[in-house]
């Protein structure tokens, strides 16, 4: 008998959300403007932060009020290389008045990109798939996972979020219980090696993706794919031990099933040492897919895969993305590669994402309500708990809050909440680090 469909655990509210009822206690220019909005945008639209800000200009690390004000931005991935980049302005500018069309035209700018993307990756992927959004292209790899081994069963993680179409909010468990996970999905702990026996953590891993095997067996599926992002970020920031994504490789090769790494907030240098972060765990998965920070802002997103795979999907399967792979946007994807190689971004993110954790680590000694930082290269966690050491999203709001007020933004993650989200464009340099650190302690040291 199939089981009734599974439902996501119960999660706390967006901790650095802005509550509508607020509305009147705001600057009466802002509140006029959000009423407007509320009137005109779809329900599911939200503001970050209490007292929401409202942006006119960015540069680099940084965004600008009417008024002027400067907001030290350490939140936004998407724009990897800094806001409004003069290069990548200038090409998108460039091709904008010259030519935009999709990829059924011989192009060559959109070829050369190809290589040069599918270059970054280990030399079993080699084929690329351009879609406008990482929905897009995780709902693809999941299609393509399914008609390959003939399997519907999919694995992760329980905070995982892996986009908004339909197939893949029915395998992302931090959209809430309103948005069930299908009869055909488990999921599995997060890889927190505080809950790992004897801190064994590829064991542990390889246990939990075991029995979640044997579950879907026990009910009529067998595995299709396992999908994660490997800074498990909505999870709460998990990096360490290197190595522990292994034997879930192995587990799910056995079970027939494919390796679907989501690199779409861990990929481009984001955590250092190696352009995807699947590849600080020394593994090739079977199709990696990409979005947000490719493009700087400008809307494009890929699927890459080994092409033992795709060659049989593509002879007898139709996909075609009218705007993915457009020429404008391949143009911004392209001056993006080059800030990130031109700029020694890769290692620039582990120098300074090395600085910013020991730091982080020093400032949170003493202090009872934060309890552990994490992270590689410029992706950090920082757990937030009460005084019985339990998660706090409350206390995790409150950070949020006072350090949007003193002009730095950050966010906050994990399956309770209470992760504060440190992941800031990557030209973040060491002035910028010194600005987020004395604001930091400023805020925790006014907490006590």
């Amino acid at each position: 008998m199939t089981p009734p469909p599974s439902v996501n655990s119960s999660r706390a509210p967006m901790v650095n959300g802005f509550d509508p009822a607020d509305v009147d206690r705001l600057d009466p220019q802002v509140a006029e403007l959000i009423q407007r909005r509320s009137k005109v945008f779809g329900p599911g639209y939200r503001l970050f932060y209490r007292e929401p800000p409202e942006f006119v200009r960015g540069e680099a690390a940084h965004l600008f009020d009417a008024d002027g004000n400067d907001y030290l931005d350490v939140y936004n991935n998407v724009p990897c290389v800094g806001h409004c980049h003069p290069h990548v302005v200038e090409a998108v500018h460039r091709q904008m008045q010259t030519l935009n069309t999709n990829t059924r035209y011989v192009q060559r700018a959109v070829v050369e990109y190809a290589e040069r993307l599918v270059a970054k990756f280990p030399s079993e992927l080699t084929r690329a798939t351009f879609t406008c959004t990482g929905s897009e292209a995780n709902d693809l790899a999941l299609r393509l996972a399914k008609y390959v081994t003939g399997n519907e069963g999919v694995i992760v993680t329980e905070g995982a979020y892996h986009g908004l179409t339909t197939e893949v909010a029915a395998i992302s468990p931090s959209l809430g219980t309103g948005t069930p996970l299908g009869r055909h999905v488990r999921v599995v702990a997060a890889p927190d090696r505080r809950t790992a026996p004897d801190g064994d953590l590829a064991a542990e891993m390889r246990r939990r993706v075991r029995a979640a095997i044997a579950d879907l067996h026990r009910h009529g599926y067998r595995l299709a794919a396992f999908v994660a992002d490997s800074i498990f970020s909505s999870d709460g920031v998990f990096a360490d031990p290197v190595g522990f994504l292994q034997p879930i490789v192995e587990e799910v090769h056995a079970a027939g099933g494919l390796y679907i790494a989501d690199e779409v907030q861990p990929g481009f240098c984001r955590t250092g040492q190696s352009w995807w972060g699947f590849q600080r765990h020394r593994i090739v998965p079977d199709i990696v897919t990409i979005g947000k920070p490719m493009g700087n802002g400008i809307p494009i997103a890929a699927a890459i895969f080994r092409p033992e795979l795709i060659e049989e999907f593509d002879r007898n399967v139709r996909y075609f993305n009218t705007f993915g792979g457009n020429t404008v946007s391949i143009a911004a994807a392209g001056a993006v590669l080059d800030v990130l190689e031109s700029e020694g971004l890769l290692s620039h993110a582990d120098e300074v994402g090395q600085v910013l954790r020991g730091s982080l680590e020093g400032l949170i000694d003493g202090h009872s309500t934060l309890a552990e930082v994490r992270g590689a290269g410029l992706f950090i966690g920082v757990d937030v708990v009460d005084g019985a050491g339990e998660p706090d999203p409350v206390g995790a709001a409150d950070i949020v809050n006072s350090l949007r007020d003193r002009r730095i933004l950050i966010s906050a993650s994990g399956l309770h909440g209470n992760v504060l989200k440190i992941r800031p464009p990557l030209v973040f340099n060491d002035a910028d680090a010194d600005r987020f650190l004395t604001e930091f302690a400023a805020v925790i040291d006014g907490r006590d």
